[in-house]
């Protein structure tokens, strides 16, 4: 593909990928459960050892600036999370970092962000990149990104917010912990309804879609009398 073919088949992508999005997103006004203008992503530090957990970052990077979603993000330089955010200021989009001082102070943060928050604390950063964000996703990563995405998952399983969660599993990457989920619902410690928080999907373009018309979830969890 020479560098005239390569140029217009990018071009044509990006328009699709707006159109599509547009249509989701409801900025032509079908289609619309939703108004996501900023997604928070949890995502590693570090790239892994396949490429294409970096090529579907910086592919969830175009596709938010090209549909006029803001990225909230953890706010590094490094890893998947400097991919993601390259990906999203290069295509001229918005990408907001949240990041305790202390990591700020060991020169791993973003330089060239749309704005960086410095908070004092793990649990300051976590609230402040909720209330930045409309909706949740979670790319690979190990503990951090983990713990943060179940956090966002439980608070919407007790209804403390009603913001879709979703996960992006490229290359299988995620097949265990769907496993875990079943095995969870299948031993009685979570219900069916619940799994089905974990909006799932194996690429960038179709998680947005299905994040665009989640329902709005109407059980909440409570224990009853009957659970303890």
């Amino acid at each position: 593909m020479d560098a005239v073919v390569s140029s217009a088949f990018a071009t044509s992508v990006s328009y699709a990928n707006r159109y599509l999005m547009r249509a989701a997103f409801g900025r032509e006004g079908r289609m619309s459960a939703r108004l996501i203008k900023r997604i928070c992503v949890f995502c590693g530090s570090s790239l892994g050892v396949r490429p294409e957990y970096g090529q579907a970052a910086a592919q969830l990077g175009r596709l938010l600036a090209g549909s006029g979603i803001g990225l909230v993000y953890g706010g590094a330089r490094v890893g998947l999370m400097g991919a993601l955010a390259d990906s999203v200021l290069e295509a001229g989009g918005e990408a907001i970092g949240v990041m305790p001082r202390a990591l700020v102070e060991k020169e791993i943060a973003h330089s060239g962000l749309t704005e960086l928050h410095v908070v004092e604390s793990m649990h300051e950063r976590k609230t402040l990149m909720s209330d930045l964000a409309d909706a949740f996703v979670l790319l690979h990563g190990g503990f951090g990104s983990w713990e943060e995405f179940c956090e966002v998952v439980t608070w919407l399983q007790l209804g403390m917010h009603q913001k879709p969660c979703g996960v992006l599993n490229v290359a299988g990457y995620y097949d265990a912990l769907l496993s875990l989920t079943a095995h969870a619902a299948a031993e009685g410690f979570l219900r069916p309804s619940h799994r089905e928080l974990m909006i799932v999907a194996d690429n960038p373009q179709q998680l947005l879609l299905q994040l665009s018309a989640a329902p709005i979830p109407t059980e909440v969890k409570w224990v009853t009398k009957d659970e303890r």
